[in-house]
């Protein structure tokens, strides 16, 4: 059995398709630092450049809150998701909250 894949899309219309619009949908992770990262990337800021754990960090965060928003549009029935964004705030000092969000459709 293939597994199907959601549609996830910035635009907000999907070429050749027809849907209905089912809801909004988002998923968020909330990410604290690592004292041990933050020592390091503390002294890379002196000298400059990319702070890469800190990259990975907000790849990982970005990457759940995909999944979990993926899973409540599937949860919804939906067939993709349009008008896909992130967002990105500090919660509290050291840890941030990364949000993905959208609008689940079914294909007609």
């Amino acid at each position: 059995m293939a597994v199907k894949r959601m549609l996830l899309t910035t635009t907000e219309r999907i070429p050749g398709k027809d849907y209905e619009i089912i809801g909004i949908v988002s998923g968020n992770m909330i990410q604290s630092k690592n004292i041990g990262r933050d020592i390091g990337q503390g002294l890379k800021s002196v000298v400059g450049g990319e702070l890469k754990n800190y990259t990975e960090m907000m790849n990982e965060s970005r990457a759940i809150a995909t999944k979990r928003m993926v899973e409540s549009a599937e949860a919804m029935g939906a067939d993709a998701v349009v008008c896909m964004r992130y967002a990105t705030s500090a919660v509290m000092a050291g840890a941030a909250e990364m949000v993905c969000y959208g609008t689940a459709v079914k294909f007609i």
